[in-house]
Order: structure tokens, then sequence, then C-alpha cells
């Protein structure tokens, strides 16, 4: 059962945000433009997420990634914790918020985005739900107010600002409003036991809370932004310049499992993450994936533009995180290893696991 006294307070926040704001350990420079293919690293280490399928374990399962093969070291806690870990060397790759990406980039560590992975469209996005007969209906009803979520500095702290400034609320109204941490697990059981008096709900969460009653949305992040792609993989510069070929495989083997997921039917997508995590044993519950709908990344491929990432560079400046003019979003990601094509979107419709890509572009787009 939780309880307040494990919801984090303020200082626990900035003791956050300092955390992840310090810089990433250099990791040596590379050497020149990378080596022959058969010489490159063909294994990549990562981290998953228990009970969780993420597109590059999708994209191993489908045969999209070649002769490259994934090394699962652990399960994350964050996406913060993830791309830093990607920065110091401890993995190959990690994925994170767009807004932790800028921010830990501002501090000059060592690595580049390569592909969107997860988004927000009608089908994937989180609500900040308020109980039924809460007299919350406004921005301004949140001063005072505890809004838990499951991490700070990340999605959902930049939408809970978003809604606030377009509400007109000043930034001193702004720092009265407490987001505070609360495990997702937690969330409907401490809104309800009011605990806290907004509670962020996504995916199946959401889905059988509503299902039970009791609760209403004051604002969904999609109906804030519309469809739009939230967070990135990066990957460590050393390894981008020592491993080119690798990456491109990587990147364009998720780019086609993120295409595959958007054409196939959703139980057919469901059924084979529900195979993945059986395949693992590790004995985890596979009930949550029932409840998948989208990936929801916007662009074709998982492309990213200028567009993902200022939003959060003006966001950060706003906050005082990153001086203005501090990084230039065009700086922070690459497409070059996006090699995804209409050629490569035809076999995507396949789920013959022997299939793999022949990038058209060195470049991608």
């Amino acid at each position: 059962m939780s309880s307040i006294s494990k919801l984090t307070t303020p200082s626990s926040r900035r003791q956050f945000l300092t955390l992840l704001g310090l810089s990433a350990v250099a990791v040596g420079c590379g050497t020149g433009g990378g080596g022959s293919a058969k010489d490159q690293a063909k294994t990549l280490r990562y981290q998953g997420w228990a009970g969780s399928v993420i597109l590059p374990e999708l994209a191993e399962d489908l045969g999209f990634l070649e002769d490259v093969k994934l090394k699962w070291v652990g399960n994350t806690i964050s996406g913060p914790q993830d791309i830093q870990s990607a920065a110091t060397g401890q993995v190959d790759f990690g994925g994170a918020f767009n807004g932790a990406v800028v921010k830990l980039a501002a501090r000059k560590a060592p690595i580049t985005a390569v592909i969107s992975y997860y988004g927000v469209d009608k089908a994937a996005y989180n609500g900040f739900y308020v109980l039924k007969d809460s007299p919350i209906h406004s921005a301004r009803d949140l001063i005072g107010k505890k809004v838990g979520m499951n991490t700070l500095g990340a999605h959902s702290e930049a939408m809970l600002d978003i809604y606030l400034q377009r509400h007109g609320l000043s930034q001193a109204d702004i720092k009265k409003v407490e987001p505070l941490v609360v495990p997702p697990v937690n969330t409907e059981q401490s809104l309800r036991q009011k605990q806290i008096q907004v509670g962020v709900l996504g995916d199946i969460l959401r889905d059988k809370a509503l299902q039970t009653g009791g609760i209403r949305p004051l604002f969904t992040d999609y109906q804030l932004l519309g469809n739009f792609s939230a967070g990135t993989y990066v990957v460590n510069d050393r390894l981008l310049k020592e491993n080119p070929d690798t990456a491109r495989t990587f990147v364009t083997g998720v780019a086609r499992a993120i295409e595959w997921a958007r054409a196939r039917p959703r139980d057919e997508v469901i059924d084979r993450q529900i195979e993945i995590v059986k395949k693992r044993g590790r004995n985890e519950d596979t009930g949550p994936l029932k409840y998948w709908k989208s990936f929801g990344v916007a662009e074709t491929a998982g492309r990213i533009a200028d567009k993902d990432l200022q939003l959060w560079i003006d966001w950060l400046a706003k906050r005082g995180d990153i001086e203005k003019g501090q990084v230039k979003a065009s700086d922070l990601y690459t497409n070059e290893f996006n090699a995804y094509s209409r050629k490569d979107k035809s076999k995507s419709q396949s789920t013959d696991r022997s299939s793999a890509a022949e990038p058209t572009s060195k470049s991608g787009s």
C-alpha cells in the first residue's frame, strides 16, 4: 500500500535535476572513421523495462537487426538514467524523453540522438486525472496541489509546465504546484485515497482506472500538443564513429520495427510482444501487454526533426535549466544512420524472420 511518505519531496526533485545535470563521464575518443564492417562491434548492450518490449527487442525478434545482436544487462529505472548510462559507456544505447536528452547534451555528454522511439497520438497518451467530484477544473485550481507522476524532470513534468504556462499562470504560481514521484502502479490508489490531487496515468493503468470509474481527465498530452514524437534513442558518439555500419543496421532495424508495428493488426503486434517476453524467461507479467495500442511515433521510420527537440530546448531555457542559445536542435541528432526506405516498407509487411533491410541510402533523410 502506498503512503504519502513514499512520495518524494521538492528537495528530492532538486536532487534529481542536479544529478541529471552532472556532466557525463567522458569516454575516450574513437579511431578515425570506423574500421571495416567485419571488424565492427556486432553486439549492443542495453537496458530493458520489466514486462515491456522495447522497439530494438522487437526489431531483433523480427530479424530486422540482421547480424547485430542485443545483450540485455538489466532493467532501467528511468529514461534519464538510461541515457546517462549510454553517455558513460555502460550501455551502447539508451532512450529517454527528449527534454532529458537536451539537458544531458547541454552538459557536453558524448551522445547523439539517432531515432525516435515513442510519442503521443490518440491511442498512446498520458492523462492528468482527478477524482470525479474534485474541485479542480482549471490550471489555476492546481495551485497548492500535489501532482503524482513517475519521474521528475521528464515528460510528465514538462506537460504539466506547458499546460500551466498556456493557461496564464506566472512562474511564481507554477512553483506552487507540487510535482511528486509516485510509482505508476500506486498512482490510482494514491489519487483515490486523496494523498495526491492529480495523478498521471497512461496505457493499461489509465484504462483500468477509467473502467473502475470515479475519475475524470483534467487534460491529456494529446489534447495539449497533438501527435508528436516525445523520446529518442541516443548512442555514444564513440560507437557511432568506430562502428558506423553497425549503427546503421541498428537504427534502420528499429525504423523497420516502427513501421511494422504501425502496419500490422494490433492483435498481431501484441501477440508478438507477449511471445518475446515469454521467451526471455524473466518471470514477467505479460498481462499489461494486452492493452498495448501504439508506440506513438509521429514521423515515418522514427526520423527526427528539429521541432522534436526545440520544444524542450525552449522549455528548459524558460525553467533556467539551460541557458538560452546554449544548444542548437540540429546539433543534437542525426538521421544519417536511418536508411529506411520504401523497399524496407514492403519487406516490413512480412513477419519472415530471415528478411533483412537492404539500405538504399547511406545518409537517410
